[in-house]
């Protein structure tokens, strides 16, 4: 605990700051921390690589990627669920042999016991010659017999997966559709569409440009892009345009300004992005760590 009256005279008040010093001194509590601007992506940069985009692609709900890496994304998730799927099937199959060898097993204990039924009609004949203590060895070595096998037969127990209670897992049919990784939607390669920014000076390179803070503005009203201004791309050019510039010009005649294509409501995507150091960027910048928490039992 911390001191009470360090800078006043023992109050009777345990403050707000004092709780709070508390809480993360003893490591119980839920502890929520505002993000800095080092863990925010910004506006411009891949959703994977988190790098600034060379080829920038957007999905239908607008979030960039790297086209190269969203594309090695896509063929990576296609050969997991190919794999999945392959021992799905093997799973499959061993299943059916299994019930095959059960239904061979259940017809022979069948005519098995058909064939005992009918020799125990025929009365055998008793062998006076044989003894009660040699049908009492013969049942026991019998028993012993059947000891040793089901001794053999018993499982490890020290190994979880041999244990009477273990069960084989069975694996769950795999789905054939790709997820975005940001979204969780279904992703497909003709769902990316291409996007264009429209850079600050169009004589800096590419080196000089990812060095500058302002590094791309709006292709209609030439408004410098960030992380506070909300964004959009149109679909038929994949234009960068603010979301002042779909409100004010372009939602009026529904015409894409650089390509003179007719647009939707679906060709106008809003583009994703991080946030800012301020309230007032409409982004939770929260992060929090659940621990556990003290729970005090009254007798």
């Amino acid at each position: 605990m911390t001191r009470h009256g360090k800078n006043c005279t023992a109050g009777a008040v345990y403050t707000y700051h004092e709780k709070k010093k508390d809480t993360a001194s003893s490591g119980y509590g839920t502890q929520s921390v505002r993000l800095g601007k080092d863990a925010i992506k910004d506006f411009d940069c891949c959703c994977l690589s988190l790098q600034p985009c060379r080829d920038p692609v957007v999905t239908k709900d607008g979030y960039l990627y790297e086209k190269e890496a969203i594309l090695q994304y896509i063929l990576h998730q296609k050969t997991e669920i190919a794999k999945k799927m392959k021992a799905y099937e093997k799973q499959k199959k061993a299943l059916k042999s299994e019930g095959q060898l059960e239904s061979k097993s259940e017809e022979r204990k069948r005519a098995e016991k058909f064939k005992q039924r009918e020799n125990n009609i025929v009365s055998k004949p008793i062998n006076p010659f044989t003894s009660e203590s040699q049908k009492g060895s013969s049942s026991a070595s019998g028993s012993d017999t059947g000891a040793s096998s089901s001794s053999s037969a018993l499982p490890s127990f020290w190994i979880p997966s041999l244990t009477p209670e273990a069960k084989p897992t069975l694996l769950k049919k795999p789905s054939k559709t790709v997820l975005c990784p940001m979204s969780g939607c279904p992703l497909k390669m003709s769902d990316l569409i291409s996007v264009r920014f429209t850079p600050l000076d169009p004589s800096l390179d590419r080196v000089a440009l990812l060095t500058r803070q302002d590094r791309y503005v709006c292709a209609v009203t030439k408004d410098t892009l960030g992380n506070s201004v909300p964004c959009a791309v149109l679909r038929p050019s994949g234009a960068v345009v603010t979301m002042e510039c779909v409100e004010k010009l372009i939602q009026k005649d529904m015409i894409d300004p650089v390509t003179g294509d007719e647009l939707k409501e679906k060709d106008i995507i809003p583009l994703q992005r991080g946030g800012t150091g301020f309230a007032g960027s409409g982004v939770d910048l929260k992060a929090k760590e659940a621990r556990p928490v003290i729970r005090l039992i009254r007798n």
